[in-house]
């Protein structure tokens, strides 16, 4: 979701490296992941089986795509983000696509999502929902991926994921957005604070939670201390290696 005003636009997730357009960039997976399914048919492999996913959640403007790109170079892995999720996600065409392949190779797990994200909550899991859902699962059996936004933390299994949340003080991503804008800091404020409740919005609409637990996440990175990207990545990267040192 782009925040525009009559002087500013911004995209969370941006920063110097230009990136391609989410549609195009959801074509490509879509088609890679149908490729897979068709190479799994023919070796009569079992579907649906994921590797290793990491999942970055983030405080707008921290700068967690930028460590994301930084760790896909050190891993291979691809990295989608919110973007790309949410062309995925509002496409009826690639919607059913997913939704399918969720339904088939995932039987009775949506009930089983649903029971866990929701519990006793009087939440009924919209069509939006379901889709994320199945778009989220759809990427990660298709390749190693690296997602970034969405609550895909919540969504994929704890044990076939990597669950890392960034954070840091409101006056670090103010000055990181201005500088990126090249505006004000009270303008870069004011943006902040919009994209911060439009964030909270779609927590609070879609799984029902008000903020990020920090106990939902193996990691826990404050870049207000671990100051450089380069860090972040490598500190992400050997956790991955420990926890799935069987995979790597």
């Amino acid at each position: 979701m782009a925040i525009n005003s009559n002087k500013i636009k911004y995209i969370p997730g941006t920063y110097a490296k230009k990136r391609p357009d989410a549609a195009q960039m959801a074509g490509q997976y879509i088609r890679s992941w149908e490729k897979r399914q068709l190479e799994l048919k023919e070796k009569e492999a079992a579907l649906g089986v994921m590797s290793p996913a990491v999942c970055f959640s983030r405080k707008i403007g921290v700068g967690a795509m930028e460590i994301a790109d930084i760790l896909a170079e050190k891993t291979g892995y691809r990295v989608v983000d919110r973007e790309v999720i949410e062309h995925i996600s509002n496409n009826a065409d690639l919607s059913i696509k997913t939704v399918d392949f969720f339904d088939e190779h995932y039987p009775g797990k949506m009930n089983e999502l649903s029971a866990l994200l929701f519990r006793e909550k009087s939440f009924t899991m919209s069509d939006y929902v379901r889709h994320l859902i199945s778009a989220v699962f759809s990427l990660a059996s298709a390749q190693p991926t690296i997602f970034v936004g969405r609550g895909t933390h919540l969504i994929l299994p704890q044990d076939s994921q990597l669950a890392v949340r960034f954070i840091s003080s409101k006056s670090y991503r103010v000055k990181r957005l201005a500088e990126i804008l090249n505006v004000k800091e009270e303008e870069a404020e004011k943006k902040i604070d919009e994209v911060d409740k439009g964030q909270r919005d779609f927590f609070k609409k879609v799984f029902g939670k008000k903020d990020a637990s920090p106990y939902e996440f193996d990691i826990v990175i404050n870049c207000d201390f671990i100051t450089q990207p380069e860090w972040a990545a490598e500190i992400v990267s050997q956790a991955f290696k420990e926890k799935f040192k069987d995979f790597v």
